[in-house]
């Protein structure tokens, strides 16, 4: 699959990855799964990760639909996990800083994310 380096603003599925300057102090910690940060959820399992050894995810800390990563080491790549590829993988540059806007949907609740 094809890798697409970025600087510069980009979308992967139903996420929009903006770099940015900083993390909010407010932001906190979010949990890694099975070695790897789950950055968007998908309806199929098939969701889109980060690997917990080459970046550290943050989530806002007032709005659910907002994440952050730093890039550690040689940068990090974001993958969407299935078997044929419906996006192509972003590859971040080291010591990088992006902010993650996920998709909301509208559901009878309110919203929640919008999962691919």
């Amino acid at each position: 699959m094809t890798k697409v380096v970025t600087t510069r603003p980009v979308a992967q599925g139903d996420m929009l990855i903006i770099p940015v300057s900083k993390i909010p102090e407010t932001a906190k910690a979010a949990k890694a799964e099975n070695g790897v940060y789950i950055v968007a959820h998908s309806e199929t399992g098939h969701h889109h990760v980060i690997d917990k050894k080459r970046a550290e995810v943050f989530e806002a800390a007032d709005d659910a639909f907002v994440a952050y990563i730093r890039t550690m080491g040689d940068g990090a790549d974001i993958e969407h996990k299935r078997d044929f590829h419906t996006h192509e993988t972003i590859q971040l540059p080291p010591n990088s800083t992006f902010e993650i806007r996920r998709q909301r949907e509208y559901v009878p609740e309110g919203f929640r994310r919008a999962a691919d």
